[in-house]
């Protein structure tokens, strides 16, 4: 295979959807030339593996001399974006923001090295919160046009609901940021996700007619493919990175149970291996994609987990898929009070091991049969279990055929 130049290598993972500029933008990261930019809502106090393409994508960016701006929405999160929802998002207080952002950075320098000023992190709340509306709406509002903001793909899901002016706004504060990060940091180009899309040009736009045709090179748009928006979602909720919300070994085992139709693009995408032995995986099926899932889930559990934790996890699952057990699995404990008169029924057992969010779930996932005990199939719903059976080693709850639970007492 041919030396490929970042930009095309970043073709080749299949990460670039669309461009505005192409030529100007390859010659910008190939060259180390692009201070760029990418927006992080702080809706949560964890990120989750829905960002990964994005901080993968950063870290390649700034190894090959670029440099990365974390931009977190301390001021748009307090409106919220409308792209892809059909219902307002909620709003924050400012001390909720501000410990999200806290929380992302920590996160984050897992991926990108904030020292020496080779990368930023910056709150937009810097510059919207003292924005003078009047000032706003004849510098900045004079730029866009409603018929248009109106026709973007961002706005039509909200539109059959009720799109609240709040809202409406958002595609001006997006813009804007794109506008005070050019001119305050030398930022010129962006990074997002489809959705994001109209938002984006959006502050393309603003800069090129705001700061005249001698600007309009240096502001660029490059938009990823959705993939990213697809990940990080399950049945119980987001594949988190904080190991307190998911631990080492269930992001491991997220990714080790990916489809196997997504294996493949998941590892061009995310990891750092090399094109040429990721391709010498095209071929491969049945128990290979076994080996690929593996692969796929060490590397990126090496990357936000360290190698070590990544080690466990790899050697728990396997033990746990040979053995039917594994000592570093996710462990529930059970207290005194979750006992009655010495024994605990099933459904309360699984809602108190995580594995079900409810006991209607519990229920149902019992009459379906996708329900064992020790390796041995629990059937009726009045099931119970003694005290005495959960004392040394405990008893490993599984749930189908991938989600299991150690559960101890106290």
């Amino acid at each position: 295979m041919k030396n490929m130049t970042l930009y095309e290598e970043l073709q080749a993972r299949g990460l670039i959807a669309q461009v505005t500029d192409e030529k100007l933008i390859a010659d910008l990261i190939n060259n180390g030339k692009a201070t760029f930019y990418i927006g992080f809502d702080p809706t949560a106090d964890s990120l989750h593996v829905g960002h990964f393409m994005a901080l993968c994508l950063m870290k390649r960016l700034q190894m090959a001399g670029n440099k990365p701006i974390a931009l977190i929405g301390g001021g748009t999160g307090m409106i919220g974006d409308p792209s892809g929802r059909s219902d307002m998002r909620q709003m924050m207080t400012p001390e909720t923001i501000q410990h999200n952002c806290d929380c992302f950075k920590k996160q984050m320098s897992n991926f990108i090295d904030f020292s020496e000023g080779k990368a930023l992190m910056v709150n937009n709340a810097d510059w919207l919160l003292d924005l003078n509306y009047i000032e706003l709406l004849r510098e900045v509002g004079s730029h866009f046009s409603v018929n248009r903001m109106l026709a973007a793909e961002c706005y039509k899901q909200r539109m059959e609901k009720g799109l609240t002016f709040l809202e409406f706004n958002y595609m001006i504060m997006q813009a804007y940021d794109f506008m005070a990060l050019y001119q305050n940091y030398g930022c010129n180009l962006q990074f997002g996700g489809d959705d994001q899309w109209g938002n984006m040009l959006a502050g393309t736009e603003l800069i090129r007619r705001k700061l005249g045709k001698g600007a309009s090179a240096m502001t660029i748009t490059l938009l990823l493919n959705s993939e990213g928006k697809k990940m990080g979602k399950t049945q119980s909720g987001a594949v988190w990175l904080d190991p307190n919300k998911t631990s080492p070994f269930d992001f491991y085992q997220y990714w080790r149970n990916i489809a196997d139709a997504d294996v493949l693009k998941c590892i061009r995408m995310l990891t750092f291996l090399p094109l040429e032995e990721i391709d010498a995986m095209d071929s491969w099926e049945g128990s290979q994609l076994n080996k690929a899932k593996e692969i796929l889930a060490y590397e990126l559990t090496q990357m936000v987990h360290g190698e070590e934790e990544a080690k466990k996890a790899q050697e728990s699952a396997r033990a746990l898929f040979s053995q039917g057990n594994a000592a570093d699995m996710p462990t529930a404990e059970l207290a005194e009070e979750d006992f009655a008169d010495g024994t605990i029924d099933i459904l309360t057992l699984l809602l108190k091991s995580g594995l079900v969010p409810s006991k209607s779930e519990a229920r149902r996932a019992v009459e379906q049969g996708g329900i064992s005990v020790d390796g041995e199939k629990v059937a009726d719903i009045r099931a119970v279990f003694a005290k005495d059976a959960f004392a040394g080693e405990g008893m490993v709850l599984k749930k189908g055929k991938k989600n299991f639970r150690k559960v101890v007492i106290k």
